[in-house]
């Protein structure tokens, strides 16, 4: 995540941090960061699931039109 970031601008942004919002508050905001990347991370897996499931169904309904000797029809775009 910091590969382009050297370290001692790290240490500069983590004091300004730490200015800012006081070291009570530092804690809190992690956790909200890590609860939001969280919920992004189930967001994308849901997404990849519905993905997949859209895909299967759409190669399940291909297979159905097709009858035993027939050529499969082109498809239209």
């Amino acid at each position: 995540m910091f590969a382009f970031l050297q370290m001692n601008e790290v240490l500069v942004i983590g004091i300004v941090v730490l200015l800012l919002f006081g070291g009570s508050k530092i804690p809190q905001l992690m956790r909200g960061l890590g609860r939001g990347m969280g919920e992004f991370q189930k967001g994308i897996e849901e997404g990849k699931r519905a993905l997949e499931k859209a895909k299967i169904e759409t190669m399940a309904a291909g297979a159905e039109d097709e009858k035993p000797g027939e050529e499969p029809k082109p498809q239209e775009n």
